[in-house]
């Protein structure tokens, strides 16, 4: 199967389509999978480019749209993980994964499929330290501040993503591991950037979570991108390392094989271990590559071997391993503004469960709850694209960033998964109501109505409404007021009412259950002000 490796799109999808095709005719072959390391900007419109993290001048709408509205269609499955100029909101509705447009599918926070056999994992944001301990508390409007976390990558999706066993034949990621200049051409890359030197230097240059990810998963390939160059390196790793398969077994560390060495060691003479062939030395090659720029190095295309389907066609699956995982670590989820520990040796009782690996057992029940592990072809569009021809300004015009929407592809998964969405939680945490699950269209591959059509179907077809599954077994901090004690009038003294919002005040009214007097209104909150100064406002009031 060919696969197709971009580094940073920023937006340019025509652009990258535009390239393949040129590939396939030079070469006379068929590219069947495009992978997106991030910078994706999938904006639909010029409210969700509000929520990129960017100088204005550099709000570009670029082409996602066109994809979005079915006004072109991506011509090979296109999967993508998130950088840090995305369209936050947008990507915050599938935290774990989903279809942005037809054909085009994004992996969430963290995730993994399989791609005709293929085994694809990925991790979508930055790593920046003071946010990593901390929970997914961000929602729109966007702040200065959360504007940027929400894309920050945090612990969880990193423990989740040590929890897997077995083969994983591509990972991708935005950022680099850190250390990874050290199995390259380090030379090479202080030439082309030089600035890079201080950063290695410290130990600066790449994420430490990612680190500990290549160790845990030593994955065939790894792609990234983020620094805008190319860099390849071939990373070595330790013979004999074992996945850890028992969920008993209380280790979660990345660290490969401890254990594994002390059998080498203890167990057998040195003659039985010469006659013994030895096994090839497991090597991750890591590339990382461009932006998409004229004359710059972005995309790689690769040959790898897939069990061929009898359509001919690509047969996208989810992980069962990974869903087992995001179901048995749910409880984990946090979504508060401070940092919180997740279990381990050193952390919580001894008892408590540390490794989430699945069971047989747990590996059966997701396939009992899930007919087919095919991801459902669902993408539905929840918000009219953009119009070039009615928002020619919009980089003049002061826009505002939307309200937070839930997805109905993400409401669906859950429900099935039995798990929560954490952009749920964070809203109720939030003290924030939740908006209702809605689509504007249908969006099959059989509907491909142009802009015109898309506004039209969007005033005819009325809002599909789906009930929202409520996170179940959360406690949330939220009380009523307290209750208003009924005072009687007194006839000595009259009433100057603060400026209270009348909206505020009456269900105040409402729950104290005071029986209202019709002459006189009560009020929570009276200046009152004896008769013997009456006469003196009146006297203001006739003049």
């Amino acid at each position: 199967m060919k696969i197709a490796i971009e580094g940073c799109a920023h937006g340019e999808l025509e652009r990258i389509y535009e390239t393949i095709e040129g590939i396939e005719r030079e070469q006379n072959i068929k590219v069947d999978l495009l992978l997106c390391c991030g910078d994706f900007q999938s904006t639909r419109n010029v409210a969700d480019l509000q929520t990129m993290a960017v100088p204005r001048k550099y709000m570009d709408m670029c082409t996602f749209y066109k994809y979005y509205s079915g006004e072109l269609v991506a011509p090979i499955l296109t999967i993508f993980i998130g950088g840090n100029h995305e369209a936050s909101n947008y990507l915050q509705e599938l935290p774990y994964g989903g279809w942005v447009a037809p054909n085009i599918y994004y992996l969430g926070y963290a995730g993994v499929v399989r791609v005709n056999g293929i085994r694809i994992a990925g991790i979508s944001g930055i790593y920046k330290g003071h946010d990593f301990l901390r929970g997914h508390h961000e929602f729109p409007p966007y702040t200065d501040k959360t504007c940027r976390s929400v894309y920050h990558v945090r612990q969880l999706e990193v423990f989740r993503l040590k929890q897997l066993s077995g083969k994983v034949d591509i990972f991708m990621s935005h950022d680099w591991p850190r250390g990874i200049q050290e199995y390259g051409n380090k030379a090479q890359l202080l030439r082309f950037k030089p600035h890079f030197a201080e950063d290695i230097e410290s130990g600066q240059l790449g994420s430490r979570p990612l680190e500990e990810l290549l160790k845990a998963l030593q994955p065939t390939y790894w792609f990234a991108a983020h620094l805008h160059c190319k860099f390849a390196a071939l990373v070595p790793h330790a013979r004999n390392h074992i996945k850890r398969n028992n969920p008993g077994d209380a280790s979660s560390s990345s660290s490969s094989s401890e254990s594994e060495d002390e059998n080498d060691d203890n167990g057998g003479s040195s003659a039985a271990r010469e006659n013994v062939p030895a096994t090839p030395v497991p090597v991750t090659k890591f590339l990382a590559l461009d932006k998409c720029l004229p004359r710059r190095r972005f995309l790689q295309v690769l040959d790898m071997p897939s069990n061929e389907s009898s359509e001919g066609k690509l047969s996208l699956e989810y992980d069962a391993e990974w869903l087992s995982i995001l179901r048995t670590t749910n409880h984990l989820i946090s979504v508060k503004d401070n940092n919180y520990y997740l279990p381990g040796k050193k952390a919580g009782a001894i008892e408590e469960r540390c490794n989430f690996t699945p069971t047989d057992e747990e590996l059966e029940y997701i396939r009992a709850k899930f007919e087919s592990l095919s991801v459902p072809e669902n993408f539905c569009r929840t918000v009219p694209s953009f119009d070039p021809d009615e928002d020619y300004n919009y980089k003049q015009k002061h826009i505002e960033q939307a309200n937070p929407l839930l997805n109905p592809q993400s409401n669906e998964f859950c429900s099935i998964l039995g798990i929560d969405d954490p952009l749920c939680l964070a809203m109720l945490a939030s003290g924030k109501d939740l908006p209702q699950t809605a689509s504007l269209l249908d969006s099959s591959a059989d509907n491909k109505a142009d802009q015109g059509n898309l506004e039209q179907s969007i005033e005819d077809v009325p809002t599909i409404v789906q009930h929202v599954a409520t996170p179940p077994k959360r406690k949330l901090n939220m009380s009523l007021p307290a209750p208003v004690v009924a005072v009687e009038p007194d006839k000595n003294v009259i009433e100057l009412p603060d400026e209270v919002d009348e909206e505020l005040a009456m269900p105040i009214m409402e729950d104290s259950k005071v029986e209202e007097t019709p002459a006189i209104r009560t009020s929570p909150n009276i200046k009152k002000l004896k008769r013997r100064n009456q006469s003196i406002y009146q006297a203001e009031e006739d003049d």
